[in-house]
Parts: structure tokens; sequence; C-alpha cells
């Protein structure tokens, strides 16, 4: 794993800028931190360094499978084989289209897939997340309710079985050890009367595990509930904090979840183009605009970030300034040290790495949705 030292640093005037960003929010209770940095004050980060080169094809899908959209990887407790959570060869509600093909995959260092499963458990892969035992743990981010058909008519009828809008936590070997959350979810006009505590998902989108094993979710995709909740290690509830808007532990889409060495949580708010920094209580610490629109976020044993921006000026059109890719920096400091840009520029869409890990070895992989089919890039250091 490289160090933040060997890493190219960033002009003088960017670096004082950071430093200014990141002592502008001091901590205090949740959602009651003083802010007095915000989006508009800050100059895009996009005149970094690349010190990365793309390999291609890194992966080798089995014969007769190719690949799909996937936004979820992470990197095995090995250090250096990468699973990944595909969609089945397709994007939306793919695993139900193909639901005989296995989401989860692991790929060796040398590329080559040495495990899988998950099939007929998973209608939309979102997000993945390694623990420290070696489990996989993986979001499922939509059902298999039928929809109305485009132009009209009825919907088919209800399935026997209705799932999907969970977190499952496999072993290694795809043995189902945990479930949260009612199979199927609780819309959000029924949440009420379903109660936080009982059924909690609508559009989660990813999960991470604290060292003592507690289990944070990120919910709300568009019209879910954009909140962070708060499991023990056995799955009971504990708390929740959050809500739509874009004050201090408020949420527009809190897309991805990360930890540093400290034991803080990093929520990567994609809607309010922004990193917020909690304790795993809920307390608001700060929040960084320097990494961009992030729908991916990675911290490694270095406390080396990685954030995944694939839909600055593309999806969203508002932040066009900011230049779409991987952005790596520092998780302690805030400093934006390299990034790998969108070789496409003028794509439309979900574009470039949607998800993000490093293996111990400083080696980063991108999970992209978009441009279609998707894909999993590999970039190493030149």
């Amino acid at each position: 794993m490289f160090r933040m030292n060997h890493l190219l640093t960033v002009s003088a005037a960017v670096a004082a800028t950071l430093t200014a960003w990141s002592c502008a929010s001091s901590a205090g209770g949740s959602g009651g931190g003083t802010v007095t940095s915000t989006a508009a004050t800050m100059a895009p980060t996009n005149e970094l360094p690349n010190p990365y080169r793309t390999i291609e094809g890194w992966a080798k899908m089995p014969a007769g499978r190719s690949w799909g959209s996937t936004s979820a990887v992470d990197v095995d407790r090995d250090g250096v084989s990468i699973w990944v959570a595909e969609r089945c060869s397709t994007n939306q509600r793919g695993c139900l289209i193909n639901n005989t093909l296995d989401p989860l995959m692991k790929f060796d260092a040398n590329g080559n897939m040495v495990e899988s499963f998950g099939a007929g458990l998973i209608v939309w892969p979102h997000g993945i997340h390694v623990d420290r035992e070696g489990n996989v743990w993986v979001v499922d981010g939509q059902d298999n309710r039928p929809q109305t058909p485009r132009g009209g008519g009825a919907a088919p009828p209800m399935p026997a079985r209705v799932y999907g809008h969970q977190v499952i936590k496999f072993s290694p070997t795809g043995e189902v050890l945990l479930r949260l959350g009612r199979e199927g979810g609780v819309p959000m006009d029924q949440k009420e009367a379903a109660g936080a505590r009982n059924d909690f998902f609508w559009q989660p989108n990813d999960v991470h595990t604290a060292p003592n094993g507690d289990i944070f979710v990120g919910e709300g995709h568009g019209s879910g509930g954009d909140r962070i909740i708060k499991f023990n290690s056995r799955g009971e509830y504990i708390t929740e904090w959050g809500g739509r808007g874009t004050g201090p532990v408020q949420f527009n889409q809190p897309h991805a979840l990360a930890m540093d060495s400290q034991g803080r949580l990093f929520v990567a708010d994609r809607g309010n183009n922004r990193i917020q920094i909690l304790t795993q209580d809920g307390r608001f610490i700060a929040e960084w605009y320097q990494f961009s629109r992030l729908s991916g976020i990675y911290i490694d044993a270095n406390d080396v970030l990685y954030g995944a921006d694939s839909e600055s000026g593309s999806v969203n059109p508002a932040h066009v300034a900011w230049t779409r890719g991987i952005r790596v920096g520092n998780a302690r400091t805030g400093e934006v040290t390299a990034l790998i840009p969108d070789p496409n520029p003028d794509c439309s869409g979900t574009c470039t790495a949607e998800g993000v890990v490093a293996d111990r070895n400083g080696v980063i992989y991108g999970a992209e949705v978009g441009p279609a089919p998707g894909r999993l890039q590999r970039y190493v250091r030149q």
C-alpha cells in the first residue's frame, strides 16, 4: 500500500484552501455542528496529477457471460482479491431478468473468478462491504414487485414471494448469515405504520461495519428516507439519524459509507455534493466538498481516501465545473492529491466509476454502471 508521502502533492494554494475547509467545521451534536464553508466557495479540484494507467479487461468473466452494470466493489480480507456485485449482465432489475446468474463474484489477483453465488436472492445489487472476518455484505436496492407496462395496462400479478430492499450478510462461500429488513422493503407511504424499529428499508444504498461489529446502513436513493441506521452486530436496531436536507446530519442520497482509522464514519452525501464526517453516534464532525460529488468512497488502512464521482456534469449538469473521475487524497487532512479523469468527458448519464476500492498494493478498482454495459476497471501507478 502506497503511503501519503509518496503521493504527488497539490499546489500550495489549493492545499491552503483545503486546510481552511477542513478547519471550517467544528464538532457538535447531531444536527448541531457549525459550518462556515459552502459548496459555492469551493474551486473545483480538477488540476491534479494522474499517476495511474488504466488496465482494461483484467477481470475474466465465465464463457458466455458479459459484464453488466456494477456500483459495488470491495477488497477481500487477503488484501488483493476483489469482490464485485454485478447486475447480472444488464442493469435495472437485471437479476430478475437473468435470475440464474450469480451477482456476487470474487476475482483473484490475476483476474480469475474463483467464487460466485447469490442467484435468485438479489434483485439489484447496489452496495458491498467485506468485513474483518471476510464475510460479504450486499445491499439490494430494488424489489421484484411487478411494474406497470410502458404505455399503460394492468401490471402482472404479484409474485408469491416479494423480496429486495434488504441487506444480506453472506459467508465467503455464499451461506446467508444475516438479513436486515423486511423482504420486499417498506414503501415510503407505509413507513409510519411499520415503525422504524421493525422493518427499516426502502432503497438502501450501502453498508459498513465498525471494528466492534456495529452495522451502519445508508438509505435513500431518490425517494428513500435519507438516513443512516445503526444496528449492533446481531442486527438489532440501535438508532438512526438524518432526513432530507442540506444541513449537518441531513442527507440527499447517502450513497456510500467508509470509516477511517479513527473510527469516523464518512458518508458520501451525493445529492449535496459533499462528504459528511460523523461520529459513530451520529454527531457532526465536518463536511468536505473538495472530493466532488461522490457516488463511491473507500478509505484504506493508511487513511488514503478514494472517491468516485460518476455524475458531475452528466446526471448533475449544475456540477459541470467539476471533472468526473476518481479522486485520491488524505482522510486525515482532506488534501486531494490525484485525479483519474473520466476518459469520455462528453458522456451522458452515469459515467466512469460509481464504486471504488484499492487493494493493499494501492491498485485501484472502479466499478462502472455506465456507459452501458458497465465494466470493472483497474488502475495501477505508473
